[in-house]
Parts: C-alpha cells; sequence; structure tokens
C-alpha cells in the first residue's frame, strides 16, 4: 500500500486560528461504520454512524469504554484499517491509505533496538524517500526540542519509558504532517512520568502546530489536554457528546484539580455511569 502526500504542511511556533475551511474539514468523518467479518465467526460492529469535524491546529481526544472502537477509529484515519462505508476527509481528501501527512504514535514507542534514537527517528524519512540531510536535521532540532539531544546516539535500552515514548513523538513528527494520531501513548508509563508528558505534548503541540487526536482512557487528561473531547459509547461505538474544554490556555498540572476541570470530567464521567460501565 503506498503512502499519498496531500504537499507539505508548515508548521507554526502555535496553533494558527482556523479558516472556515479549516473549521470545517480539516479532518472530517460522516456516517462511519466499521464491521470485522471473521470468516469462522459472527461479525462485529465496531463503530456505528461516526460523525464529528476536527479543526486545524486543534487538540481533539477520544474517550471511551475498553472495546468500544477508539483504536479502529484512529487506524481508519491514518488509513491503516479500511472502513465498511461512511466518508473519512483530511484537508478535504479522501482517506483511502497512508498519508505522509499523517503521523501516528502507538501505545508503546515501538522503536527498533538495534538503531539508534536518531536513526529510528529518522525511519519515516527513509520510508518515504525523503531528503535524508535535511530531514536529519529537522530530527536533531526535534530531539532537542523534547529535551533528548544528549542521547541521540543512545540506543532505545538506554533510555526510560518516558524518554522513549518523546523519541516516538518525533518519529511521528520528522516528516512534518499535518495531522498527529496518538493511541493511548501514555497508558504504560507510571503517574508521575504521565503527569510530565502531558505537559511536554502540550508544549510540542504548541511549538508544532500540528493537529492532534488523541485517544485516552483517562478523562481528566483528555479533559486537560483538549480543545473538545470526543465521548463515546460502548460497542458498537457511537459518539455520545462532543464536550467543548474552554479552560484557559497555557495550562499548567493545577489546572487538573480545578473546580473548572473537575466540572468537565463529572459531565464526561456520567456518560459511562447512565451505561453502566463505572458506578
Amino acid at each position: 500500500m503506498g503512502i499519498r502526500t496531500l504537499g507539505r504542511h508548515r508548521p507554526a511556533t502555535a496553533p494558527a486560528a482556523p479558516t472556515t475551511a479549516d473549521a470545517a474539514s480539516w479532518i472530517e468523518v460522516a456516517g462511519l461504520e466499521k464491521l470485522y467479518r471473521p470468516r469462522k465467526s459472527a461479525p462485529t460492529h465496531a463503530l456505528s454512524d461516526i460523525d464529528f469535524q476536527v479543526r486545524r491546529g486543534e487538540f481533539v481526544s477520544i474517550v471511551g469504554p475498553s472495546g468500544c472502537g477508539k483504536t479502529t477509529l484512529l487506524k481508519i484515519l491514518a488509513g491503516l484499517l479500511p472502513k465498511t462505508s461512511g466518508t473519512v476527509k483530511v484537508a478535504g481528501h479522501e482517506v483511502a491509505g497512508p498519508m505522509a501527512e499523517i503521523g501516528m504514535v502507538f501505545q508503546a514507542a515501538t522503536l527498533l533496538p538495534w538503531r539508534t534514537i536518531l536513526q529510528n527517528v529518522m525511519v519515516p524519512v527513509e520510508i518515504q524517500r525523503l531528503d535524508r540531510a535535511r530531514h536529519r536535521e529537522r530530527a536533531r532540532e526535534l530531539l532537542e526540542m523534547v529535551g533528548l539531544q544528549d542521547f541521540a546516539d543512545k540506543y532505545p535500552h538506554e533510555l526510560s519509558g518516558g524518554m522513549q515514548q518523546r523519541a516516538g513523538i518525533c518519529r511521528a513528527l520528522v516528516h512534518d504532517p499535518a495531522v498527529l494520531l496518538m493511541d493511548e501513548p501514555f497508558g504504560a508509563l507510571d503517574a508521575m512520568t504521565r503527569e510530565y508528558m502531558n505537559v511536554e505534548l502540550l508544549r510540542i503541540w504548541r511549538e508544532s502546530g500540528q493537529t492532534i487526536v488523541f485517544v485516552t482512557h483517562s478523562i481528566p487528561e483528555a479533559v486537560f489536554l483538549s480543545d473538545r473531547v470526543v465521548v463515546m459509547t460502548p460497542r458498537p461505538g457511537r459518539i455520545a457528546e462532543i464536550v467543548d474544554i474552554t479552560l484557559d490556555r497555557p495550562r499548567d498540572l493545577g489546572v487538573m484539580s480545578s473546580d473548572r476541570a473537575g466540572v468537565y470530567t463529572d459531565r464526561i464521567r456520567r456518560h459511562f455511569q447512565a451505561t453502566g460501565v463505572i458506578g
């Protein structure tokens, strides 16, 4: 499967105010359905009638109970998994396979153990046959941005889990994608490292100007990070509500324990209490 490109995206020092076109259709999902049809068992209806849009430069999180289709949705957005029906577009282009303008960060850093950190960050450049000299410089700039400039020649086993995830984010950003998809990237980290990575991610987002779609099981994390939170129902996953988060930016960790953040957290949690997912 080839990798399509929409044309280069120029990152900004902070997310730019979206134009009308950006606001309407930078990422557009309409009537999305996904059924898994295994040969020897009954079909599984993973996603049903999914409709939402993401503005350029926006940070949107997706939350929902285990098995509701969050990762499936992200893989469809990334062009890694075919949809059953519906429309999925990025910048007005139908997603029919992997695109150069879409980067993805997985639950684990999945760094290649035999390659240095810099060599790992350069993997998308090699796959897409981009200019190595220019992108090597960008890779070093990204490693400096996340505080890993002194670890470029180290191997993954020499880095902590949080440092490996930062390297994974650099790898997803090195080819300058317009959209960054993140599938529970901090789920395996301890609580303190996870909080640090949340703050780091917001800083990277401000400095890179990417559009981010972030999947998480943590409602407080979603509230802290996001402009909007997409709340999904149990399988088949549907959208129960899209919650606008109007907390001031920039945000520090104190926001997580604030009364205003608590209001959003309680509002989202009530969806899962109503469906019996949590008591």
